[in-house]
């Protein structure tokens, strides 16, 4: 039989209620002849309500204190380890037999990370064997083990890694993606009215959409998806199975994500949070203290004047003590910024003008500019970021345009 791995995200697994849902749509599949592999996400909030209660316990002086990102990571990955349980339990409880694993149990090797740790290798040999064995596989998100054998957590949406991660080991037909939202789209519907649905992509693109900020996947999971040529359908999880009459009728819609996706396609993506860093040091030196911090910088460059680089703070759990250490090296931090990108084909230089005119239009002036092939992004001030979206939405993206 044909493996398929599905994940499903805090939003689908929220109560027990949607584990509900969630088990009917897992037996279907294999009620329709698939082996089949499931990852879920911690319930609902309950990463952000765990980082929450970790920042509660505070020194007996009541200084400014960071957790360690080890134990961090022993605390977070408990999220997961519940929405397994009762998936498999609600599984169980519907006649087919089921069992779950950690990210340990299933093989997701990775490096010695803390927090934001990358998948190295995947021995999914107890998934095969319990697949062969007729059982539906839970497999906790996020999460894995390090070569040192210490728990390890992938970063925010690293769910997604693992599942594409697992699908690329185990030879899947396909990974489906399910969420809140039936695919990917031109923007992101809670900040751009309308935009547009995306039936196909190609996986080049959705990576950089997903390393300039879109949260619809996870930017590692694409790679992998594309050192492996695994198909992504991204999907909505209280819409009716794809395969069925009452999905066509109400026509339900997906999308996927592949090696060799040929629609030209444009999107605009924002990532709030953001902070820019100066150097006067080299850009080997600069990069490696940034490096030797576990700080994710992007747009890294370098001239007469110094280094620069812009630093998301999504993976960073201790950033007043990186902030701290950074000054103290001599480095210049501007913080309340955001990063707006526009990503897709025929881009570069020659649609700058463009870009500059929407981003005028809402009266902001970009504090860096990168310009590639693939995407041009701006940082800007934190509050600017739902206008600029919009701006150039329609400067990029609307039928007019």
């Amino acid at each position: 039989m044909s493996i398929i791995v599905q994940k499903y995200g805090g939003s689908s697994v929220a109560d027990v209620a949607k584990i509900g849902q969630v088990a009917d749509k897992v037996v279907a599949a294999k009620s329709a002849g698939h082996d089949v592999v499931v990852v879920v996400s911690a319930m609902g909030k309950t990463t952000d309500e765990l980082l929450a209660l970790a920042r509660t316990v505070r020194p007996p002086d009541d200084s400014v204190f960071d957790p360690p990102r080890r134990e961090l990571d022993m605390l977070v990955s408990t999220g997961e380890r519940v929405s397994m349980a009762l998936l498999s339990i609600a599984i169980h409880a519907r006649g087919m037999d089921a069992v779950s694993f950690t990210g340990s149990q299933c093989g997701i090797m990775t490096n010695d990370r803390h927090f934001d740790a990358r998948i190295i290798e995947v021995r999914p040999h107890r998934i095969e064997d319990e697949l062969a064995r007729g059982r539906i596989v839970i497999v906790a998100g996020y999460q894995g083990m390090s070569y040192k054998r210490e728990i390890t957590t992938l970063g925010r949406g690293g769910s997604d890694t693992t599942a594409v991660a697992l699908a690329a080991a185990l030879g899947a037909e396909r990974c489906e993606i399910y969420s809140d939202v039936d695919g990917v789209y031109s923007a992101d519907p809670r900040v751009v009215t309308e935009p547009k649905h995306l039936p196909e992509i190609d996986l080049a693109t959705l990576q950089q959409m997903a390393e300039s900020g879109a949260k619809v996947l996870n930017a590692q999971a694409v790679e992998w998806a594309r050192r492996a040529k695994i198909a992504i359908y991204a999907r909505k999880t209280t819409d009716p199975h794809f395969w069925t009459m009452r999905a066509l009728a109400q026509g339900v819609r997906e999308t996927v994500a592949h090696e060799e996706g040929t629609t030209r396609v444009r999107a605009v993506v924002g990532l709030d949070r953001v902070v820019t860093a100066r150097s006067d040091d080299t850009l080997r030196n600069f990069a490696d203290l940034v490096g030797k911090m576990l700080l994710p910088a992007v747009d890294l460059a370098w001239t007469k004047k110094g280094a620069t680089a812009v630093i998301p703070l999504l993976n960073v759990p201790d950033w007043d003590r990186a902030r701290k250490k950074l000054v103290a090296s001599g480095v210049e931090i501007d913080s309340g910024h955001a990063l707006v990108s526009i990503v897709g084909a025929d881009l570069g230089t020659a649609a700058l003008p463009r870009f500059m005119d929407a981003l005028e239009s809402v009266k902001t002036t970009p504090h860096t500019l990168v310009a590639a092939p693939l995407r041009i992004s701006a940082t800007i001030p934190g509050g600017a970021l739902g206008p600029a979206q919009r701006a150039l939405h329609a400067a990029f993206v609307d039928p007019t345009a």
